[in-house]
């Protein structure tokens, strides 16, 4: 199982200048095989929105919504605290990767604050 976060979703839908890297990784994997953290699909949905309007907003979650949606828990809630001590991440980026983590997920993502974690591919 794979994880790909915020970042490269965002770079997929909008065309940016790395979405020709996550193509391939995306494309390779099977929608239920792709990890995709509830806080992935808040950012997704309000950075589309805020780009390309509602209706393309609404197509991303769609395409999101094909994928195994990971709910937050207490357990991923705390994994992700601890992370976030340990590393000095921001609360999305700690979630984001405890959700993975838990899940035993590669996460890739764009995020130079992740770069040295554990399971963690850097595009």
């Amino acid at each position: 199982m794979i994880s790909i976060d915020s970042s490269g979703w965002i770079e997929r839908f909008t065309k940016g200048p790395k979405a020709s890297l996550y193509k391939p990784v995306i494309e390779s994997t099977q929608p239920k095989e792709i990890l995709t953290s509830v806080v992935v699909l808040y950012e997704v949905y309000k950075k589309i929105k805020k780009l390309k309007g509602e209706e393309e907003a609404l197509l991303a979650v769609a395409v999101l919504s094909q994928t195994t949606i990971a709910p937050i828990d207490q357990t991923i809630s705390l994994e992700a605290a601890d992370y976030s001590l340990e590393h000095n991440l921001h609360f999305s980026e700690a979630l984001v990767y405890a959700t993975a983590r838990h899940w035993k997920a590669k996460l890739y993502t764009s995020d130079e604050d992740l770069r040295e974690l554990p399971d963690v591919c850097l595009i």
